[in-house]
């Protein structure tokens, strides 16, 4: 009977600290979804004050990967999990990773303000972002959510919006290419610009990696370089 009572109590410590984890990585998530948003909107505002709010927080998001890759090794080396809780301590650990480079491409984003600033640039001007730039917010937030349910059959439609994403910014990049071409004054503005479509190109491809992670972790499965129908069937298997 006494061992019986302690498996119970290690089992639900266990579970007590991986869901600790799980926790933190959120409110990871929640501080770069909120850099992004910033970035933006100090971005379209020419809000010097939000964009260094923006770059202030990297810290935090910094802080915050070093802590959960931490707790991620102890609990490893402590519980020595197996199946479902190792594959979600090892999707924990990439995923953070990820949201920290999301967390750096807002930064950058934000940095583009205060270059704008000292050239006295009109930040209305940049009207061809506003479409890429709410499809990378929808396809942020959907991402952690996916993540917070563990839910592998809206990761699949996730994975798809990212064709949307590249198709938008292959187009505004070619759009920015030819303004270049026909006028040299068009130069700087079309640099800044380039700039920020890469970033937050860059942020969906992060949003659909932590995804992968999440079909990793649920179903066994690494499905970075597979085919959209393959990774249906991965799901539906």
């Amino acid at each position: 009977m006494e061992k019986k009572h302690i498996g119970q109590h290690i089992s639900h410590k266990f579970n007590e600290e991986i869901e600790d984890i799980r926790n933190k990585v959120l409110v990871m998530g929640g501080l770069v979804e909120q850099q992004s948003l910033d970035a933006m909107e100090a971005l379209s505002m020419g809000d010097v004050e939000l964009a260094e709010q923006v770059v202030q927080k990297d810290a935090a998001v910094n802080a915050l990967e070093g802590e959960i890759d931490e707790d991620c090794l102890l609990i490893i080396a402590k519980r020595q999990p197996a199946a479902f809780d190792l594959r979600l301590l090892i999707a924990i650990s990439k995923t953070i990773t990820e949201l920290e480079r999301i967390g750096d491409q807002a930064t950058r984003i934000a940095e583009m303000v205060f270059k704008l600033e000292e050239h006295n640039r009109d930040l209305s001007e940049f009207y061809e972002l506003k479409h890429l730039s709410e499809l990378v917010r929808t396809i942020l937030h959907d991402a952690l959510d996916v993540f917070a349910r563990l839910d592998v059959e809206s990761s699949v439609g996730i994975l798809a919006q990212d064709k949307d994403i590249d198709r938008e910014y292959v187009g505004i990049f070619r759009q920015l290419t030819l303004s270049m071409m026909e006028d040299n004054r068009n130069i700087k503005r079309a640099l800044y610009i380039m700039n920020v479509i890469r970033s937050l190109e860059r942020i969906g491809d992060h949003a659909c990696n932590v995804c992968e992670y999440v079909i990793y972790a649920v179903k066994g499965e690494d499905v970075r370089h597979m085919q959209q129908e393959d990774i249906k069937q991965v799901i539906l298997g």
